[in-house]
């Protein structure tokens, strides 16, 4: 063809889809094709260009439609099990599936190729730990840029118990995060850097973390197919959770080993990649780029403070980003003195599996044990401090939490204040403190639980018992003397059958709320003056 011939070409074939273009007939030249389209898309940019890859902010956003919390749009359906097995080149050619990759054309582009290759395979889980390579500051910006538009920029806000603990506290609220979890970030990282192939394959986990259901979540977004399996001793809210995020659940054994054992076993059968929290250098990134977002979000900080315990990414790969920024920055761990894993595997050098969690449901993931050395080799090489708190003091600021900042949190979103509740961290008066509410995923009857046992530990709710007449007006003056002090009354419980004093009397068991500790010292003192027998439950 000549170059009129070619040019009318092209203008009749650009208005035909892009299938029906690259059927036509072979006989015209690809340089005069390239030219001409270049002179139309000059004239008209909304005209559908060929690329290679798309742009990762294409794939999420587009313009005129609602934003729903991080993500733009509608969320998609989720996929029929049934098909899942059966996705093929055509359901690719026609949308249903959608995969990508990118490409960072920089001077660290080696560095970059070298973390994306470090992914975990379906049937190993040493495969995600043979990764052992330190992420670097490059590697973070890269996962910050992937993941902007798939999770929240959630807020640093100044916080009202700063008065109280003398200092200005800012609360990093990753519990906002669409699944109550900042473990968003890394999954969906790992996620997007997965090979096309394996993409259209699937993941399997197996687990009721945070982490599995933020794998769901993204995936199910992603329009990779994804299976969470669960034991049957579950509790039915995560089931139900992981239903909702798009994946398919399937219940299996009776502890975690059994449903882990059945989903690597599904994984090699079908050509799924078992996933499993590790410490690899693209899960690793994804976590840090909370580090980033805090830098930019609170100016002139002068500590950071993350949970700690087995599952430290958070911890290792914010610690990256800030030390790079400013080394002057304290970056701060804490973890449960019942079981101190950051602390022993730091000092071992190796991580340490010995220490056993024995309150699962309560603590979450940062119970776990410690996975692997890259974390631990970030930690011990970039973390100023680590600091253990105990189980009261993890209440307590769990209460604060609440009762300031109205926010509803867990263990691990609440350990970091709690280094600050207990005093373990006094050089940090009067400086600006930033603090990590990482994880919000408490489950309802926990949380009735744990507010009641924190109003105990904080003296706003005390029990005495007495013994009575059991005579008209004996409890009203009881009653006269809670009123005249402001208590409020929550229980009181009569006695009479198996009172071991002397007969017709009634022994009396008071359930009353104060406003602080020294209320509750002047309500006891008032009572003792009338009933010097009375005997107080010690918290």
């Amino acid at each position: 063809m000549n170059f009129a011939a070619q040019f009318i070409y092209f203008r009749v074939l650009k208005n035909r889809s892009p299938r029906e273009r690259y059927r036509e007939d072979e006989d015209y030249d690809p340089f005069w094709q390239s030219y001409a389209e270049q002179l139309f898309l000059k004239k008209d940019d909304n005209k559908i260009k060929k690329q290679d890859i798309p742009a990762v902010c294409d794939l999420h956003c587009c313009k005129d439609v609602p934003v729903r919390n991080g993500l733009i749009g509608q969320k998609p359906p989720s996929i029929n099990p049934e098909r899942l097995k059966d996705f093929g080149e055509e359901d690719y050619l026609n949308g249903d599936v959608k995969t990508w990759e990118m490409k960072i054309v920089s001077r660290n582009e080696e560095l970059l190729r070298g973390a994306l290759s470090c992914i975990p395979q379906p049937s190993s889980r040493t495969s995600l730990a043979s990764c052992n390579r330190l992420i670097r500051f490059e590697d973070i910006s890269a996962a910050a840029f992937k993941i902007q538009c798939g999770v929240q920029k959630t807020p640093c806000m100044y916080s009202r118990l700063s008065k109280q603990y003398g200092m200005d506290i800012y609360l990093k609220k990753e519990f906002l995060q669409y699944t109550g979890s900042v473990k968003e970030r890394g999954v969906l990282y790992l996620l997007m850097s997965l090979p096309q192939e394996q993409q259209r394959k699937g993941v399997i986990v197996a687990s009721d973390s945070n982490f599995s259901m933020a794998v769901a979540h993204h995936a199910s977004e992603l329009r990779v197919p994804v299976f969470v399996i669960l034991c049957t001793s579950t509790a039915p809210a995560r089931v139900r959770m992981c239903r909702d995020y798009g994946a398919m659940v399937i219940s299996y054994g009776t502890t975690a080993k059994d449903s882990q054992l059945h989903a690597r076993r599904l994984a090699q059968e079908n050509g799924y990649l078992y996933l499993e929290e590790e410490d690899s250098a693209v899960y690793l990134s994804g976590l840090g780029t909370v580090g980033l977002e805090m830098y930019e979000q609170v100016p002139k900080l002068d500590a950071v403070i993350f949970p700690a315990g087995g599952h430290c990414g958070l911890l290792a790969g914010s610690a990256a980003a800030l030390k790079h920024l400013n080394p002057h920055i304290s970056v701060i761990g804490v973890e449960s003195e019942s079981f101190p894993v950051l602390q022993q595997s730091l000092k071992a050098g190796h991580p340490n599996d010995d220490q056993a969690c024995n309150n699962h449901h309560f603590y979450g993931d940062v119970s776990g044990v410690c996975f692997g050395s890259n974390s631990l080799q970030l930690t011990g090489k970039l973390v100023d401090k680590v600091v253990a708190v105990r189980e009261e003091d993890i209440l307590i600021s769990m209460l604060r939490l609440l009762e300031y900042e109205r926010a509803t949190v867990d263990a691990e979103g609440a350990i970091g204040l709690a280094a600050l509740v207990a005093g373990k961290l006094p050089e940090l008066k009067g400086k600006r403190v930033a603090v990590v509410i990482c994880s919000g995923n408490l489950e309802l009857h926990l949380l009735q639980q744990c507010i009641a046992r924190a109003l105990t530990l904080d003296n706003r709710v005390c029990r005495f018992s007495l013994v009575l007449s059991d005579c008209p007006g004996d409890m009203s003056k009881l009653l006269e003397i809670l009123a005249r002090e402001e208590a409020r009354v929550l229980d009181i419980k009569q006695e009479r059958t198996f009172v071991t004093s002397e007969l017709f009397t009634v022994e009396v068991i008071c359930t009353v709320e104060t406003r602080d500790k020294i209320h509750t010292v002047q309500l006891r003192n008032a009572v003792l003056e009338r009933y010097p027998t009375a005997a107080w439950t010690e918290r």
